[in-house]
């Protein structure tokens, strides 16, 4: 099945910088103005310290593999084995995601690996998703 016929996440008016974003190639997230802290899901508040001064930034993209679960079954749009992962962006705050451009096995999906985004287009939408860092970006 190809990225297109992949379950599509709906943007909001809260979300759509986020999704916007990833369309241009960009992992944003958003951050604090009163306290400085970055979060992720995209909000207007602060979940630290519920300040509304919050404002849109471009990230790194780079994270690392903080857990993973390896789906055998697999779901629509996915060719299963395939990683279902949680991964702690450089800024902090911590996401769910895919890893790909890796094989899915506990021997090649070592926790704090270094890890890069990637965008996956979707059609109608563009996905961030992780890859081991330093290897080459498919064109």
């Amino acid at each position: 099945m190809s990225a297109s016929t992949k379950a599509l996440p709906t943007p909001t008016p809260e979300t759509a910088p986020y999704w916007e974003g990833a369309r241009a190639g960009e992992l944003r997230i958003q951050r604090c103005r009163a306290c400085t802290q970055a979060y992720f899901y995209p909000r207007p508040y602060c979940p630290q310290c519920g300040s509304a001064d919050v404002e849109w930034f471009v990230t790194s993209g780079r994270a690392t593999l903080a857990s993973y679960i390896i789906s055998e079954r697999a779901a629509p749009g996915f060719d299963a084995p395939y990683a279902i992962a949680i991964v702690e962006l450089e800024e902090g705050p911590r996401m769910m995601t895919n890893i790909v451009e890796v094989e899915p096995t506990p021997e090649r999906l070592v926790l704090d690996m270094a890890l890069e985004v990637r965008f996956e287009d979707r059609g109608e939408i563009t996905v961030p998703v992780f890859a081991p860092a330093g290897q080459a970006v498919e064109a």
